[in-house]
C-alpha cells in the first residue's frame, strides 16, 4: 500500500473565503485610489475568476470590458503597479480578521502537522498574500509549516495548467501518488488532476456548480466536530468532518 506522505493545499477559496469580501474589495480600492471609476460586483468577479491570476484578471478585463480604455504607454507597469496596491490593501484587511479560515482547516492543518505529515502549498495567489492571511489566522510562525509554498508567479502557467503542482512535487522530490491535494476550484482540480493527485474539493459559493467529477470527495466545507459538512459527492461512512483518519482511507481507496 502506498503511504500517503503530504497534503498540498490551495488558498484562495480553499483556506478562506478570500475572493468575494477580500481580493475583490482590495481591487476595487486599488482602482479608486488611482482614479479609476471600474468596481467590479460580486457577480462580475465570480466571471473574471474564470482568469487564473490577478495581474491577468486586470488584462483580460481591459480587453473584455473596457475596449474604450486607452491604456498607458508601459502596460504591463501600469498593470503591475495597480496589483502591488490592491496587495497593499488585502494585506490591511487580512490584519483586520475579516477574512477567517474556513470551517476545519486551522483543525486539519494542526492534526496533520502533530502527525508528522508534509505539508505544502500549490496556489495562483501572491507569495505575501498567502504569507500575511497564514500569520493571521494561524500564527506567525505558520508559514514554517509548510515545506514549500508554491505562489504567485514562481511558475509561468497558472492553474489550470498543471506547473505549480509539478514544481511542488520536484522541489518536495515526491510522486503524485505519495500526495493529496485539497482545492476549491475546477482550474484547481484540473491543475492537480492532470498530474496525477487524488483530490478533495471543499466548493464555495463561486465554484459550488463546476463539474467536480474527477474529485475523490466535495464537501461544502472540511466540517468541524459541532459543525458537519455536506457530502456533495464520495464515500464517507460515518465521518461528519474531514480528519486524518478519513483522508488516509480517502487516499488508499
Amino acid at each position: 500500500m502506498i503511504k500517503l506522505q503530504t497534503l498540498i493545499f490551495d488558498v484562495d477559496g480553499t483556506l478562506a473565503d478570500t475572493e468575494r469580501d477580500g481580493h475583490r474589495v482590495a481591487f476595487n480600492r486599488a482602482f479608486a485610489e488611482a482614479g479609476l471609476d471600474w468596481d467590479w460586483s460580486v457577480e462580475l468577479y465570480g466571471e473574471l475568476l474564470d482568469v487564473a491570476g490577478g495581474k491577468e484578471r486586470i488584462r483580460f478585463y481591459l480587453t473584455q470590458y473596457r475596449p474604450d480604455f486607452k491604456p498607458p504607454t508601459d502596460l504591463d507597469g501600469f498593470i503591475a503597479n495597480l496589483h502591488a496596491a490592491k496587495t497593499k490593501y488585502y494585506q490591511q484587511l487580512v490584519a483586520t480578521g475579516a477574512i477567517p479560515l474556513r470551517p476545519g482547516v486551522k483543525r486539519l492543518l494542526k492534526e496533520a502537522k502533530e502527525q508528522g505529515m508534509r505539508l505544502a502549498i500549490a496556489t495562483t495567489a501572491a507569495l505575501p498574500n498567502v504569507t500575511a492571511l497564514l500569520e493571521h489566522t494561524l500564527g506567525s510562525d505558520s508559514p514554517s509549516w509548510f515545506e514549500v509554498i508554491a505562489a504567485g508567479d514562481i511558475v509561468p502557467a497558472k492553474k489550470p495548467a498543471p506547473d505549480i503542482y509539478q514544481y511542488v512535487l520536484k522541489e518536495m522530490s515526491l510522486e503524485a501518488q505519495d500526495c493529496l491535494a485539497i482545492e476549491d476550484s475546477l482550474h484547481g482540480l484540473l491543475a492537480s488532476s492532470q498530474v496525477g493527485l487524488k483530490t478533495i474539493v471543499t466548493v464555495n459559493d463561486y465554484t459550488k456548480n463546476q463539474d467536480f467529477s474527477s474529485a475523490i470527495l466535495v464537501l461544502n466545507h472540511l466540517g468541524e466536530p459541532n459543525q458537519p459538512f455536506s457530502v456533495i459527492a464520495g464515500d464517507v461512512k460515518e465521518a461528519s468532518y474531514l480528519d486524518m483518519a478519513l483522508v488516509h482511507r480517502l487516499h488508499a481507496s
